[in-house]
């Protein structure tokens, strides 16, 4: 038989529907939290069926209440991270008594939503910006709030910077990307054909010369080499295809700052400064070429990195290498230590035994050896000659890989997190149905009539 005094001390707790009981003393186990604090005086109680109503959610209720129980919180993996929070916080519970073998699971949810931030905040599955996006951008809101219509350069500003900024917001648009990708393509063709012997014209002078005293002969001697001349005149199309590119984007930049800091921008603007500035200096001032010019010219060539802008596959490879620069990082220091390593003990180990064919006569020359080595290259121009030798080579090459190898899946991981979401991102509606916000109802007391 079940006592009066069991009955009283039991308590029926609705949750969304679904009716959960347990002791009165079990909900006194964790004060200051909300199921602690339960009076009939709330407005969640129901005198008629006897019970407490909260319109929460009960699979992450059925924890709260065992977590009274056990004393021990765990993650549904039913639910959301964010619903979790939320719930935990609406019944007074910290997410810091989360047990351990849960958090991994349940904190997952933070990166997912840093993953999205940083998607949202590059428009990375945005393919033409809202007519309220552009406004904030250019500051241009208080204007469109206090009525006014925007004047005609602000308007055509606004225009222009969606041709030029966002590749897939009209036909316009583009076709001029097609054009940009184009000019880029033939620009860098261009500047790795010039570099063949073949498209090379060689100067020839011809000079006078006396076989004897009465005979005399014209002898061909080289001036020098100079690039076909139609490659000067392609390089000089694309470039003032590039400057006007970069001026217009540049005038019609909502923030000049943030358009001068751009890694990209920096790198169109030094590879079209360099091009105009080695023409002024080799043809106007008649300065001679150099290789210190070809070298400083081949920044032209990183140009091609602007193609990374044009899509956003291309762009989440450069987000994650970003992401992973501590792993990259950690992955070059523990490289350059193997190489310091391994280049000593090969040195000494090949001096063990006396042999002289030995490649290895100080650490930096073995320093080659071990780079080659650790990055599994091996050209093979350089090798061990002793067994000491050969058992540090194989160590070598074993620790390389271990090295190389083991952070590869953490930024595989980070690439493979950034574009499941911008996938699943690009399927989503636009638009969202807003849901209304209804006062609660209050409890009233209804006294008797007198």
């Amino acid at each position: 038989m079940i006592s009066l005094s069991d009955i009283e001390s039991r308590i029926v707790l609705n949750v969304g529907g679904t009716r959960f009981e347990t002791m009165k003393s079990t909900l006194k186990k964790l004060p200051a939290t909300r199921l602690s604090k339960l009076t009939e005086q709330l407005s969640h109680y129901d005198p008629v069926l006897n019970e407490y109503f909260f319109d929460r959610n009960p699979n992450v209720f059925s924890q709260v209440l065992n977590y009274y129980r056990t004393g021990k919180l765990h993650y549904p993996t039913n639910v959301c991270g964010p619903l979790f929070e939320d719930e935990l916080s609406y019944w007074g519970l910290q997410r810091e008594d989360v047990e351990p073998c849960c958090w991994m699971t349940y904190t997952r949810h933070r990166s997912t939503q840093e993953t999205l931030q940083i998607i949202d905040s590059l428009e990375l599955d945005t393919l033409c910006s809202t007519k309220e996006d552009i406004m904030k951008k250019f500051h241009y809101e208080d204007e469109i709030l206090q009525g006014r219509e925007l004047s005609t350069g602000k308007r055509i500003r606004t225009i222009i910077w969606q041709i030029f900024e966002e590749s897939r917001s009209s036909t316009i648009s583009k076709i001029i990307t097609v054009i940009s990708v184009f000019f880029i393509l033939i620009s860098i063709m261009s500047f790795m054909l010039q570099t063949m012997s073949v498209f090379n014209v060689t100067e020839i002078n011809f000079v006078t010369a006396y076989i004897n005293s009465t005979t005399m002969k014209r002898m061909p001697t080289p001036n020098g080499e100079d690039i076909t001349q139609a490659f000067q005149i392609i390089q000089w199309t694309c470039n003032a295809w590039f400057i006007f590119e970069i001026t217009i984007r540049f005038i019609v930049s909502p923030n000049k700052t943030l358009f001068c800091k751009s890694a990209f921008n920096i790198i169109d603007f030094l590879a079209t400064f360099w091009f105009v500035l080695t023409y002024i200096l080799t043809n106007i001032f008649h300065i001679p070429e150099n290789e210190g010019f070809d070298l400083i010219s081949t920044i032209r060539v990183v140009r091609i990195f602007r193609l990374c802008t044009l899509h956003p596959g291309l762009k989440i490879i450069v987000i994650a290498m970003q992401y992973s620069s501590t792993i990259l990082w950690l992955l070059i220091f523990f490289v350059f230590t193997a190489i310091a390593l391994t280049a000593s003990f090969i040195y000494y180990a090949e001096r063990s035994t006396p042999n002289e064919d030995n490649y290895f006569t100080s650490i930096p020359d073995s320093l080659w050896f071990s780079m080659i080595t650790v990055t599994t290259i091996g050209y093979g121009d350089l090798y061990p000659k002793t067994l000491l030798g050969m058992l540090v080579g194989a160590v070598t090459t074993i620790a390389g890989v271990l090295i190389i190898d083991l952070p590869m899946p953490i930024i595989v991981e980070t690439f493979a997190n950034f574009n499941t979401h911008l996938t699943a991102r690009s399927k989503l509606p636009k638009k969202r149905r807003k849901i209304a916000v209804v006062e609660k109802p209050r409890k009233v007391q209804v006294s008797p009539l007198g």
